[in-house]
């Protein structure tokens, strides 16, 4: 009988879907089926027993993308057991421009920031987004932020396709902030490779690439490294590849019940469990011990293996480290005849 677990639970579930198809989506995209009414109760049923602190979220990629998003922030808040969800800095840009009372409602619940991504210009944001106007919908959300005096922040993802178009956001970024909100925060970095991002690895920013006007603003620059340098520096680790939860226990639920970590993108070798088809025993068991196909498997690999079998020793590619290390080992899960499910 497993006892009770006095680490934090936060059960981030994709309830209703997204707007978007954004080309650099870490988690991967997911078709958008809302989940039953009773899902929420269904899952919190499953985990409640054994945690004494339970946040719940109903949204895993666009934040209140539902009609009802009050009642559901609400409930949300009502269905937790003793730890309460938060609201980060992240807000549905789809919903800013499309409903007079959400802006009102991120002021009642205390968001004083929001984060907006570009992926370029026009013709490339919409294009990134996957979905028509979303450039129009971005600049549209920051100005009505700033008049409800909530700031807004601009992310931008960077490659070798779009860099000259992210000098051109940045300098709209600094007429912004001369023009009408002086309070807007910028700052662009490469991101992660993972999900639909890891389709872009084609094309991924060199760090020699990076425009020098963006370099004060490149989040983790001093950090940065190339591909190359990277594999140098794994190249003698014999050391096996570890993901563990370091404080609270974040999963992500699809909307077809399946379980997953907030490590990487939700692909079968990741996968824990699926709430309808496993008990709650043998499912918090598995999230426990830290039980997947994938975490199995890296404890028959090393990451000097890894840099041997899959690094490029002549990519400018650039990297954080960790970034690195998690491209390397869900590649090798890629071409992982053990592991293929």
């Amino acid at each position: 009988m497993i006892s009770e677990v006095s680490k934090q639970l936060d059960l981030v579930v994709d309830l209703y879907g997204c707007p978007n198809r954004c080309m650099h989506c870490w988690l991967g995209h997911m078709p958008n089926t809302s989940m039953p009414e009773n899902a929420d109760r269904i899952i919190m049923d499953h985990f409640s027993p054994f945690f004494s602190k339970i946040a719940f979220y109903s949204w895993l990629r666009e934040p209140d993308f539902c009609s009802n998003y009050r009642d559901r922030w609400f409930r949300d808040i009502a269905i937790s057991k003793n730890a309460k969800p938060q609201r980060f800095e992240l807000a549905s840009f789809y919903r800013i421009v499309r409903d007079d009372q959400y802006i009102p409602f991120l002021k009642e619940v205390g968001v004083k920031k929001v984060q907006l991504t570009f992926f370029g210009l026009q013709e490339t944001q919409d294009r990134y987004v996957g979905r028509k106007g979303a450039y129009e919908e971005v600049m549209q959300a920051s100005k009505l932020l700033m008049q409800n005096g909530i700031t807004p922040r601009w992310q931008c993802f960077i490659n070798e396709e779009n860099k000259e178009e992210i000098v051109k956001i940045y300098a709209l970024a600094k007429q912004v902030r001369r023009e009408w909100c002086p309070e807007l925060e910028f700052f662009a970095h490469e991101g992660c490779c993972d999900g639909e991002n890891r389709k872009l690895y084609p094309i991924r920013i060199r760090k020699r690439s990076i425009p020098e006007e963006l370099i004060p603003v490149y989040f983790g620059y001093d950090n940065l490294l190339e591909e190359r340098e990277c594999i140098e520096l794994l190249k003698d680790l014999n050391e096996h590849p570890e993901f563990s939860n370091k404080g609270d226990i974040v999963l992500n639920i699809s909307n077809t019940f399946d379980v997953f970590f907030n490590i990487t993108h939700m692909t079968a070798p990741w996968k824990i469990g699926n709430i309808i088809a496993d008990k709650p025993q043998v499912l918090v068991d598995r999230v426990l011990r830290e039980d997947t196909p994938a975490h199995r498997r890296a404890k028959q690999v090393t990451w000097a293996e890894l840099a041997c079998r899959y690094g490029d020793t002549s990519s400018e590619k650039a990297f954080s480290l960790d970034d690195y290390k998690m491209f390397l080992f869900n590649t090798f899960l890629e071409h992982d005849d053990e592991i293929r499910l």
